[in-house]
């Protein structure tokens, strides 16, 4: 199967405790597709400027990835980000953000990406999230992906409300379901979003891993242990690729597959951190991923205590 991204391709530049790097290929639509890639066909909706260089195109290009959704404006410059990271990386800190071409981006999907059944909506405004689910005609699973900026304009949050009404799947961090929901409790928080209609609320922790909660049970997916990590750009969209990539590739969106397919999400964010910008998802092989799954299998694995004292010795 093929999974559909809708979502930013960006020029990066990072400083770590680790390091600094500058115009990297970046973008929640980046990241997303390079993760997902190993796992299934990926189509790819962004848009660009003149300026990118035409590398980072083949770069996605050599992984596989469908770039016929992707729009290059001619005299435009491509969205840019710069964040600074301290020793806490799970907080970035901004220090310019410059939306050029992606500022006016209208997504129009070609005709044949639009019977795709595997939807990602990653962080655009929810008026074009909306736009996209219009333009997808009969998709299986949606997955959605917004943050604290439009929750916290009043005229955006009601469009996101609509969006989450119509996906089956919403990516919040512990901040922006309780600023969305008003609740501090996570799980209730995660209740009043499933109230509105999705079959699951994914709950990212960074590297405490994430949580999933549904209407069949709440599953915790512990991040995969690293002795390295050097920078945390994308790891959010990573993990999202590694579980949307998951179901595309096993068509089983059910709670049991969901819950696999968060541990495929958990094991591929591991390769993005481990390096600056996207080069671990570059490194990534379906050998590399199945040895981390095996690995945090066994890191979380534990005993029932119905079972007979004998077969626990």
């Amino acid at each position: 199967m093929t999974v559909l991204v809708i979502g930013s391709i960006a020029l990066d530049t990072l400083e770590t405790p680790f390091g600094r790097a500058e115009e990297l290929l970046g973008g929640a639509g980046s990241y997303f597709s390079l993760a997902a890639s190993v796992l299934t066909n990926v189509q790819m909706v962004g848009v660009i400027g003149a300026d990118l260089p035409e590398e980072h195109l083949e770069t996605l290009r050599s992984r596989g990835i469908d770039l016929g959704g992707v729009q290059r404006v001619p005299n435009g410059k491509t969205f840019r980000w710069a964040g600074r990271y301290e020793y806490d990386m799970n907080v970035a800190q901004t220090i310019d953000t410059q939306l050029n071409v992606f500022g006016d981006f209208r997504p129009n999907l070609p005709e044949n990406y639009r019977d795709t059944e595997y939807v990602y909506l990653a962080n655009i405004t929810p008026r074009l999230q909306l736009e996209v689910i219009e333009q997808v005609r009969k998709p299986k699973f949606v997955g959605l992906d917004s943050m604290n900026f439009w929750i916290g304009n009043p005229e955006t949050k009601r469009d996101l409300t609509q969006v989450i009404k119509r996906v089956n799947a919403v990516f919040m961090n512990d901040a922006e379901i309780r600023q969305y929901t008003g609740k501090y409790n996570l799980f209730e928080a995660a209740r009043d979003v499933l109230s509105l209609g999705p079959q699951v609320v994914l709950m990212k922790k960074g590297e405490h891993g994430a949580v999933a909660v549904s209407r069949e049970g709440i599953f915790v997916a512990a991040a995969y242990p690293l002795e390295t990590v050097k920078d945390p750009t994308g790891a959010g969209d990573s993990f999202a690729g590694g579980l949307m990539g998951h179901l595309a590739q096993t068509g089983d969106t059910s709670w049991a597959g969901l819950k696999r397919a968060m541990i495929f999400g958990s094991v591929i964010a591991s390769f993005a951190v481990e390096t600056f910008g996207t080069d671990g998802l570059l490194r990534m092989t379906p050998e590399a991923i199945a040895a981390r799954y095996e690995t945090l299998r066994q890191c979380t694995m534990f005993e029932s205590l119905s079972q007979p004292t004998e077969a626990r010795t």
